[in-house]
Order: C-alpha cells, then sequence, then structure tokens
C-alpha cells in the first residue's frame, strides 16, 4: 500500500481474519463496521459519541457531499477530518451507488454518469477522473474508484447483456481512476462487480486485482442474492484477489450477515441499518432483535439489554424508550441509534477476540442461532 498506509493479517481461523489497517488518521483493527456518514455525520450522533461506542473509522458518501456543502468547501476547511471533528480515518464512497440508487435521473455513458440532482434539479456530472478529484478534496483516508453498480437481476441464471456491459464498463473506470488518482496520502481500493454470476465475479476479481489497488470491494451484492449464494460469490471473488489487501463488502447489514461474511474472509462492512432501524424502532440486542414500538413494551421496566454498556441500556428502560419512540421523540432515536452502533460494534470486536482466540465458528453458531427468533 501507499504512503503510510499498510495491511497486516494478525490472526485467522479458516477464511476467517484479524488485521490492522493503518491509515494517516489512525490504525482500524480488522474486521471493522465502518458506520455511515453520508453527508459527514451519522444521523443524530457526535463524532465523540461514535469514539465512546468504539467506532474506528467512518464512511461518507461523494456524491452528496459534491452536491451540498461542495467539496471546495469541505477542503477548504481542512477537509472531513477538520470540517466534521471525526478525527479517525474516514473511507468516501465514489458515488457509483448512486448510478442505481438515483437510476430514474441518471444518464450513464462511456465518459462517466450524468444526475439530475434531486436537490435542484440541475445536471450534474460524474467521471472516474472527477470521482477522484472530488475524493482527493475531501481529504479521506481511503477512496473508492467509480463504478457502473447495475440493478439487481434474478439470480441463478446467466448474467445479461446489462450485468455484462456494466462490469466491463467498471473495469475501464478501474484503470481510469487509478490513473487519475495522485494523492499519495490516500489508498484507493477497486471494486468487484458482476452480480450474482460466479464467472462473471471472478473474472471481474482477477481483472481488477492486476490494477493493483490498496485494497478490493465486493459491490452490487445485497440486492435480493441469498446469503450463502452471496458468501459463495465473495469467497470466489477472494480467491482471485490479493491475500495480502484488505475486503471489504460494501452496504450489507444484519449481524448474521456480518458474521457469516467474516467467515469468508471479509475485513470491512458499512451499512445504514443500525441507525435506521434504530429510528423505527428495531433494536439489536444479545438475545435477538426487538420491536420496541410493539405495545408489549409499553410498561416493561427491563434494561434494553442486560449485555449492553451504552446509554440506552444503563440509564433507561425499555418502556421509556418505547413512549420516546411511540411519540417521535428525538432522544428516542438518538438512543436507539446509539444503542444499535453499539451493538454492531461490540459484535466486530467479538469477532476480532474469537478469531484470535480460534473460537469463531462456535461465534457463528450462536449468531445463527439468535437470527432465527
Amino acid at each position: 500500500m501507499r504512503g503510510e498506509f499498510s495491511f497486516r493479517v494478525t490472526a485467522s481461523e479458516g477464511a476467517a481474519r484479524t488485521g490492522l489497517l493503518t491509515t494517516p488518521h489512525g490504525v482500524v483493527e480488522t474486521p471493522a463496521f465502518m458506520p455511515v456518514a453520508t453527508y459527514g455525520a451519522v444521523r443524530g450522533v457526535s463524532p465523540a459519541e461514535l469514539v465512546e461506542a468504539g467506532a474506528q473509522i467512518v464512511l461518507a458518501n461523494t456524491y452528496h457531499l459534491h452536491e451540498r456543502p461542495g467539496d471546495e468547501i469541505v477542503a477548504g476547511l481542512g477537509g472531513l477530518h477538520g470540517f466534521t471533528g471525526w478525527s479517525g480515518p474516514w473511507l468516501t464512497d465514489s458515488g457509483g451507488y448512486q448510478v442505481m440508487s438515483l437510476a430514474d435521473r441518471a444518464r450513464i455513458d462511456e465518459e462517466g454518469v450524468t444526475f439530475a440532482s434531486p436537490l435542484d434539479g440541475r445536471r450534474r456530472h460524474l467521471t472516474p477522473e472527477l470521482a477522484m478529484q472530488i475524493q482527493q478534496r475531501l481529504g479521506a483516508d481511503i477512496a473508492m474508484a467509480l463504478d457502473e453498480c447495475p440493478a439487481r437481476e434474478e439470480p441463478g441464471g446467466e448474467p445479461s447483456l446489462r450485468m455484462q456491459a456494466a462490469t466491463e464498463r467498471t473495469l475501464r473506470w478501474a484503470e481510469r481512476c487509478r490513473r487519475a488518482h495522485t494523492d499519495a496520502d490516500q489508498a484507493l481500493f477497486g471494486i468487484v462487480q458482476g452480480g450474482a454470476n460466479e464467472t462473471l465475479r471472478r473474472s471481474s476479481a482477477a481483472r481488477t486485482a492486476q490494477f493493483e489497488f490498496d485494497g478490493y470491494a465486493h459491490g452490487g451484492l445485497g440486492l435480493g442474492e441469498e446469503r450463502v449464494r452471496r458468501d459463495d460469490l465473495v469467497r470466489a471473488s477472494h480467491a482471485e484477489l490479493p491475500a495480502g489487501a484488505p475486503r471489504y463488502l460494501m452496504g450489507i447489514g444484519r449481524p448474521e450477515d456480518l458474521i457469516s461474511a467474516i467467515d469468508a474472509g471479509v475485513d470491512l462492512f458499512d451499512c445504514v441499518l443500525p441507525t435506521r432501524h434504530g429510528r423505527h424502532g428495531v433494536l439489536y440486542t444479545s438475545q435477538g432483535p426487538l420491536h420496541l414500538r410493539n405495545a408489549r413494551f409499553r410498561d416493561d421496566p427491563a434494561p434494553l439489554d442486560d449485555a449492553c454498556d451504552c446509554p440506552a441500556c444503563t440509564s433507561h428502560s425499555r418502556a421509556y424508550l418505547h413512549h420516546l419512540l411511540r411519540g417521535g421523540e428525538v432522544l428516542g432515536a438518538r438512543l436507539a441509534s446509539l444503542h444499535n452502533l453499539r451493538f454492531y460494534l461490540r459484535l466486530l470486536a467479538s469477532a476480532r477476540q474469537a478469531i484470535a482466540a480460534g473460537s469463531f465458528s462456535a461465534l457463528r453458531s450462536r449468531s445463527e442461532t439468535l437470527a432465527c427468533r
């Protein structure tokens, strides 16, 4: 890896592994979960609270920050670290996911993607070269290559011509990103595409590895395929990627999904589920998920989770949290988000400890049991 970056595997159990990802703004112990700070902030959670919850690295959205407040403003205020107050490592996505999520507002050609802004309707053009410029201005520790994330296809069949074309374009854009990226203090990750087709993903992984990126991500998954199938695709891609590089599964997010993917050799994760589900009253606990808005919690005096040390669990009852969430109180959403983030971050810490101790298979069995509740 370039500059001040390095990645070292420190322990393994089967394909599962722990590692140390060194960046200019700190060392990340992997496997690690990255809270999502779309506009430079995890909704309702301060940087100090993220530190308290155990976060090591945070993810921001390149496209949305380019739109608002603008990457030039962020750069002028010290990059993401100075602008937001989060002094630890940052990873920025490339805007590729918006190719799919804003598909009704986007037009793709070989040069890049043209969006009609959801804010003001103005047309914005994002190319691989511009995606690199924006992320370098934002000052992230890890930048992502621009990819074309195709919409979901039915798994199991031959890939459509559309999927094959998107995978090939992603490879061409990866080469352009590699040439355009000039910041020696910023790592650059490539992205494997190919939908739910193993042959296509293997080819994408092998050809992406030829560009010698600092790390590699699995894109375009979590769009309808079953977890077992997804893990098989991840393993197949890993066989074509450098074993000594960090691996990132983008946007995957239920606790059992994380543990299963760690078993397949993934090092980094991000997802909006912990905070989004928290705001809607779905709380993850050591005994399985609770739907706290349900009436049965109206007079429940118990803490949310006896095994958790977050503010929601140490200071409040389920009844109080139920009241806040049902009443739409901002405090309820904040406490629920903090709890779910703490649960996820503790889960990943437990995974690291289990791998080091050679007991990860037992942790995975417990995770599967809770997922069935």
